[in-house]
């Protein structure tokens, strides 16, 4: 069957392997995981709660509009209503844009490294990806705004990055925000955006009302816990949300991920919990790292990247002989790289203990 060049030539996103494959295909048990960003603690226990009263009623169709969800999310971030959208996961709300308003042969500028599904689903939906690569790990702002040409249509923002870490300055959103045409739609991805310890970070949401047109992306898979259940969120100009919802599946989003999420969302102690364990194992990790005399770079989420100086794939399957499992940075063209999340106390250790007797 003949498809378009630009599905033929595709790259997928590897993700990371789940712990029971991993133990299946190296003949180990009680590993830990440490490479995918997930929040270490587990789900929000308030979430779990409204999940199990939701189970009796999994014979009846969730609610198309996420009404209670969009209502409590409005609440609580000060914006309208009709200006939320619901998807399976951020992810979806990417692809809903790309679906929305993107058309065959426009341009996306996003950086490079940056989150892998930007280029995916761009190339997927017939676009041009124009990549912008980092300055020291960094979004180059400057330079994504001098890409811009007659065919952009959408600019990728990943606030903060991923896998560098690193947020843009204010000064530096807002220099380049005035560079950028109303009419092209610049998509701040803030899937981290909790974990942030740079009080200057800009948001996206601070730009909503503004005449450009600033699309803001969140996740409950993080801080949440809630990265099984899959569901996120884009905050947009209530013009753009009324298109999406006319592209969008009725039913995108699964009861339970209504109810669970819409539950997180009030567990201030959950939330609280999540990131003060994140800070503090980071904290803890920088000073073994600083011991064991490896360069790491400080993280404004809950992973950062270490520079193992040599070839990260063999460290990375040395470390999974250990049960240890953490992610290579190939795919992101760090070849002596590995990204680790933060985990427990005790995995932290684990972690460390681990990557002494491998290197």
């Amino acid at each position: 069957m003949k498809v378009s060049d630009y599905i033929s030539g595709l790259k997928p996103y590897v993700p990371g392997k789940p712990i029971e494959e991993l133990e299946r295909e190296y003949g180990i048990s009680d590993s830990i995981k440490l490479a995918s960003n997930e929040n270490p603690i587990g789900p929000s226990p308030k979430a779990l709660e409204a999940i199990m009263d939701a189970l009796r009623n999994l014979h009846r169709y969730p609610d198309g509009n996420n009404y209670h969800l969009k209502k409590r999310l409005a609440e609580k971030l000060k914006i309208s209503f009709d200006e939320i959208v619901v998807g399976n996961g951020s992810n979806e709300i990417i692809e809903l844009l790309v679906r929305t308003f993107l058309r065959e042969g426009d341009e996306v500028i996003m950086p490079e490294p940056s989150f892998l599904m930007y280029e995916i689903m761009v190339q997927a939906g017939g676009g041009r990806p124009v990549k912008v690569a980092l300055k020291e790990r960094v979004l180059d702002l400057e330079g994504m705004a001098e890409g811009i040409s007659p065919r952009t249509r959408m600019i990728f923002v990943n606030n903060p990055n991923n896998p560098t870490g690193t947020i843009v300055s204010r000064d530096g959103f807002e220099a380049f925000l005035q560079r950028v045409p109303p009419e092209i739609i610049v998509v701040m991805d803030e899937a981290y955006i909790e974990f942030v310890r740079d009080r200057t970070c800009p948001t996206g949401l601070e730009y909503l009302s503004d005449e450009k047109t600033v699309v803001t992306l969140r996740t409950f898979s993080k801080t949440y816990g809630l990265a099984g259940l899959r569901i996120g969120y884009g905050v947009m100009k209530r013009g753009l949300a009324d298109l999406m919802h006319r592209v969008r599946q009725p039913f995108n989003t699964n009861l339970l991920a209504q109810v669970g999420a819409l539950a997180a969302l009030d567990d201030d102690a959950f939330l609280d919990k999540t990131v003060s364990t994140v800070h503090k194992g980071l904290d803890f990790l920088y000073g073994e790292m600083e011991n064991l005399g490896l360069r790491y770079f400080p993280t404004q989420t809950n992973f950062f990247l270490i520079d193992l100086e040599r070839d990260a794939k063999s460290v990375f399957e040395n470390m999974l002989a250990k049960g240890v499992i953490v992610r290579p940075m190939m795919a992101y063209g760090y070849p002596n790289y590995i990204r680790i999340s933060v985990g427990l106390p005790e995995e932290n250790q684990r972690f460390v203990e681990a990557l002494k007797q491998v290197i």
